[in-house]
């Protein structure tokens, strides 16, 4: 592939996220959504591997799925009601139809199938992309729907919660678990998304710079299983030293930075005498800190039965830049006390 084609896909990628973010006409904001999804997809299959390619057919009929019926609910709100515009949806089975679509497009549960299987046949650049800004145009579509399936995406936000806990628990490859751990973070945006939008866009976007600390860190490590983690000893000491914490924090442990929006999203629910919901909620995310705390076990306290043969490659020049991840991960630590001087900022 010529060098400049990944150049002008990334370019496509950020047009369509644009053109989404940009318009209140739903046929639009559809045109920006299918721009996107075709643009990642030759990313995807970059490689011409068997697997990448079959990720890539399963990742393009999920998202042709998600848009038919993005694009039938909002042709079914314009023959009944005669609104083209986004914010002006109003007939109930086209809104429910609309957030079921979206659903589909960024991976909740119960329709989050799709996801583990294509994560896990990509590399770790596109999987970081496809985790990360693939899901910024669907969730500004979703923040924009009138408040009137409250229900759905409490009941969505629940099960996301409990299926990325407990889907995690038996895998054993690097890509499969941040998948999973993705369904879960998005069940927590969308519980608190019908009552505080600022905390919700605070909670995605902090799921945002943890997952590019984790997967940064794994691409520098050459890592995809759990058992290759044992040997990033010799690959970077001061790294392998610092990842459980880059790892608790995804996992949301105080002090560091991922307890903040759980922490305030909880606060939130039981203000409104959400308490049962507030607190499967909180017990969901035991589910998640036991397949984290595997990682931070085979990272820092497991070493391999064998002796490394050659000279630890931490004392070889790496041609990777590590700058991105040295900030992102300094965030991802220490960035729990303004939190809610940023919160404030989105209000």
């Amino acid at each position: 592939m010529n060098p400049l084609l990944p150049f002008i896909f990334l370019s496509s990628i950020s047009l369509g996220t644009t053109i989404t973010l940009m318009s209140s006409h739903w046929l639009l904001a559809w045109f920006g959504l299918e721009i996107n999804t075709m643009a990642i997809i030759p990313l995807m299959a970059y490689s011409h591997h068997p697997r990448p390619i079959e990720a890539a057919t399963k990742y393009f009929m999920a998202q042709a799925t998600a848009a038919a019926v993005i694009l039938f609910a909002s042709i079914l709100n314009a023959w009944t009601m005669g609104q083209w515009a986004i914010d002006q949806m109003t007939h109930p089975t086209a809104i429910g139809l609309a957030s079921l679509g979206l659903a589909m497009k960024i991976g909740i549960a119960p329709l989050h199938i799709w996801l583990p299987e294509v994560l896990q046949g990509l590399d770790l650049t596109t999987g970081l992309i496809l985790s990360t800004w693939q899901k910024i145009a669907p969730f500004a579509l979703l923040t924009q729907l009138p408040p009137s399936n409250q229900e759905l995406f409490i009941a969505m936000g629940l099960l996301s919660t409990l299926i990325g806990g407990w889907g995690g628990l038996n895998q054993t490859q690097l890509r499969k678990i941040l998948a999973y751990s993705s369904i879960a973070h998005l069940g927590w945006v969308l519980l608190v998304m019908q009552f505080s939008t600022p905390l919700a866009i605070l909670t995605l976007f902090t799921y945002f710079l943890m997952t590019f600390s984790v997967f940064t860190m794994f691409k520098l490590n050459k890592a995809t299983t759990i058992n290759a983690l044992s040997t990033t000893w010799t690959k970077a000491p001061a790294l392998t030293a610092l990842t459980p914490l880059i790892i608790l924090s995804l996992g949301g442990l105080p002090p560091l930075t991922g307890f903040g929006p759980k922490w305030m999203i909880l606060t939130t629910l039981t203000s409104l005498s959400l308490n049962v919901l507030a607190t499967v909620a909180a017990l969901s995310t035991l589910l998640s800190l036991y397949f984290y705390l595997r990682l931070t076990y085979a990272m820092a306290l497991t070493i391999p039965p064998n002796n490394t043969p050659a000279i630890a490659p931490w004392r070889l020049y790496t041609s990777q830049p590590t700058l991105p991840l040295a900030i992102s991960s300094t965030l991802t630590m220490a960035l729990l006390p303004i939190l809610p001087t940023i919160l404030s900022i989105f209000e």
